[in-house]
């Protein structure tokens, strides 16, 4: 049965935020989710059984133990939950994935904060744009998150995401940052944590290393870049709408 089971339930959150780090362009979301959940040292708390999700095992370097690859990870200081992902979702998957996570957020009146990349090739520091529904909306202005540009389109499990968090009536965010179409973009991931999920969810990280680092960075994920590049149609991102007009 598609559940979302809780590991620790000593852990007490209180209408906490949701950021989700599904795999994308640039892995913007799974970067950043990463980044998060090694900086602040987050507990895993639960993991995603929702339907259509890969059945596999995965496990880490000088470890031991195996985990599943959808997993939740919280801070309950911060009431901060991280939806960390070792696997793309397929879009097959994503209408009873987002249903399935939506559900359980739903229950605990959390607020969910998804990121996408807008593919991009032009030079400096990638533009940030947010859009939310519900109450979420005061939240951009708040922490001064432009509207997007121009007219577009978020495709994918997080749009899915989007899509039923504003069907259920639930607060979510969507934030859109240009990123490298084809390979990991660190760069584009530390601007969205330092002017998106920092100010909004109310952490405090230093992002420094994602930058200083970003060849490691990018060698360590270039198979999962490649994987998406060649089934673009599994991968979350944002895009112009011009292109159907």
């Amino acid at each position: 049965m598609a559940q979302i089971d809780v590991h620790r339930e000593d852990i007490e959150l209180d209408e906490p935020t949701l950021i989700e780090g599904l795999p994308g362009v640039g892995l913007v979301g799974k970067i950043a989710a990463d980044h998060l959940v090694d900086a602040l040292e987050m507990t895993h708390y639960g993991s995603c059984r929702c339907e259509g999700l890969p059945e596999v095992a995965v496990f880490g370097e000088d470890d031991p133990t195996y985990q599943p690859p959808v997993r939740l990870y919280a801070d309950e200081d911060r009431d901060l939950l991280v939806l960390q992902s070792d696997v793309p979702v397929s879009p097959n998957a994503a209408e009873d994935f987002a249903t399935c996570l939506t559900g359980w957020l739903d229950e605990r009146d959390a607020t969910g904060l998804y990121v996408s990349g807008l593919p991009a090739d032009k030079e400096g520091v990638p533009s940030l744009y947010g859009v939310a529904s519900g109450d979420a909306t005061r939240l951009l202005d708040e922490h001064d998150i432009a509207a997007p540009a121009e007219s577009g389109v978020i495709s994918g499990p997080t749009g899915a995401l989007l899509y039923e968090a504003e069907r259920s009536g639930l607060d979510a965010l969507g934030l859109v940052v240009e990123a490298n179409r084809n390979f990991p973009d660190p760069e584009a991931a530390r601007v969205v944590l330092l002017d998106g999920i920092g100010p909004i969810g109310g952490v405090d990280v230093d992002t420094d290393h994602l930058v200083e680092q970003a060849e490691e960075i990018s060698q360590a994920r270039e198979n999962l870049a490649r994987r998406m590049q060649e089934a673009q149609d599994e991968s979350s991102r944002a895009q112009p709408m011009g292109m159907y007009q």
